[in-house]
């Protein structure tokens, strides 16, 4: 444990931004955490996402292969520490998780190469998907491998449609209500996510110039029927990464693990397996 960072039962304190904060963290099937000859699955959420929000996919998976399994929220989001409401997000902000939150969560729960816990695969989601392609493009020695769920590598138009479709339910619906279950502060969650995805300045944000540094396997998954993003978000993966391969799912929006989750599962635990 390094940087002052601080361990409990459901948060890690970590320094970040030239503060401490607090990440909301729950491992799945604690009984087999000893059992570090399985593989660690890191599951990085959603844009408005959070450790509640899994709802049991992360034990599904983590069952169905054996696995050790470890949900977090990323700051400003779920039980973690909220964002200020005067603080605003620049472009930059998922390589700022990529880059400095998750290797200080890391570096806290002893994960990573010649650590108790050893190389993590990395699962993420939407927004956690482009976070994990950022860390193993930066740490590419640190990961065992990807699995990205509907990921962005840049922002297409279908994204910024839905995205500000959303804005709109979230003030004019009860999706700030239904949202308000899964984070201790919904504005900050929901805000801090939708106005830097509405900049304009963010239609610049390319994650392709860092595929090419990606070592290890990745899975990119896409749903046929996603909203937020279409098919060459992960043809962009498998063009720039060299050890990416690709799912395409049929009957599938912007959530696979919800949408098709036995198809998933099947999926991840095959790839997780044969690399391992």
């Amino acid at each position: 444990m390094t940087g002052g960072a601080r361990v409990g039962d459901d948060r890690v304190t970590i320094p970040f931004d030239g503060r401490r904060i607090d990440i909301e963290i729950a491992w799945v099937r604690p009984e087999h955490a000893h059992r570090t000859d399985r593989p660690l699955v890191v599951f990085l959420h959603e844009g408005l996402g959070s450790v509640s929000m899994w709802r049991d996919y992360p034990r599904m998976l983590c069952e169905a292969g054996d696995l050790r399994g470890l949900v977090l929220s990323r700051y400003g989001y779920g039980r973690s520490t909220p964002r200020p409401h005067d603080e605003k997000w620049g472009a930059d902000f998922m390589h700022r998780q990529a880059r400095e939150a998750l290797p200080a969560l890391f570096d806290a729960l002893e994960i990573g190469p010649g650590r108790r816990h050893g190389k993590p695969w990395l699962l993420g989601h939407s927004d956690g998907g482009s976070i994990a392609l950022i860390h193993a493009a930066s740490f590419p020695d640190a990961v065992a491998g990807l699995i990205v769920l509907a990921p962005h590598i840049v922002v297409e138009d279908i994204s910024v449609r839905s995205i500000a479709e959303t804005r709109r339910a979230y003030l004019e619906t009860d999706l700030r209500t239904r949202l308000a279950r899964y984070h201790d502060d919904v504005d900050s969650a929901f805000w801090g996510w939708n106005d830097i995805w509405l900049d304009p300045a963010f239609r610049q944000w390319d994650l392709r110039p860092l595929l090419p540094a990606i070592a290890c396997p990745v899975l990119a998954v896409q749903g046929e029927d996603d909203a937020y993003g279409t098919m060459a978000q992960i043809e962009g993966i498998h063009r720039y990464a060299p050890r990416a391969s690709l799912l395409k799912l049929a009957r599938c929006g912007h959530s696979p693990h919800r949408d098709q989750p036995a198809r998933l599962t099947e999926a991840a635990v095959d790839f997780i397996t044969t690399h391992t």
